[in-house]
């Protein structure tokens, strides 16, 4: 049998201390080759291809463009309050393009007196849900 001076353990011990250095010693020469490296130089050359773009003008005045209509202007709606042909006082809800617009329907509906004011539309938290459940009451449960 063999005289062995290096323990089982301690010949384990450096083959992982070894093993250990040259995955380092790897780490080490990959990461200054990523690092240090520069960069390839480009080219100076500017290439610029210019595409050739033709603006047809002569589609303007095609039939299809003049029958075309402009987009209809959103309605308003204006609270009121009026008095009428009668002496009543009556108040609502109109809607129409403008104030101006909303002030003469409301003269040729035969209204005086009349003071409008834009209504506000939306909510002041839009992220409020509309349906809020109610709280079921608490039953009345007797405790000992």
């Amino acid at each position: 049998m063999a005289i062995v001076f290096i323990s089982p353990k301690q010949r384990q011990r450096m083959f992982f201390t070894g093993i250990t250095i040259l995955f380092l010693l790897f780490l080490l020469v990959v990461s200054f080759g990523v690092f240090l490296s520069k960069p390839k130089p480009a080219p100076n050359q500017i290439v610029l291809n210019k595409p050739k773009i033709d603006i047809n003008l002569q589609v303007l005045e095609s039939e299809q463009v003049k029958i075309l209509e402009p987009a209809a202007q959103m309605d308003l709606q204006f609270k009121y309050a009026a008095i009428t042909d009668k002496g009543s006082k009556t108040s609502g809800i109109i809607t129409a393009v403008s104030e101006a617009e909303a002030r003469k329907i409301l003269l040729g509906m035969q209204m005086t007196g009349i003071v409008l004011e834009e209504a506000k539309i939306g909510r002041e938290n839009p992220f409020t849900p509309y349906y809020q459940p109610s709280v079921a009451p608490a039953l009345n449960t007797k405790t000992k």
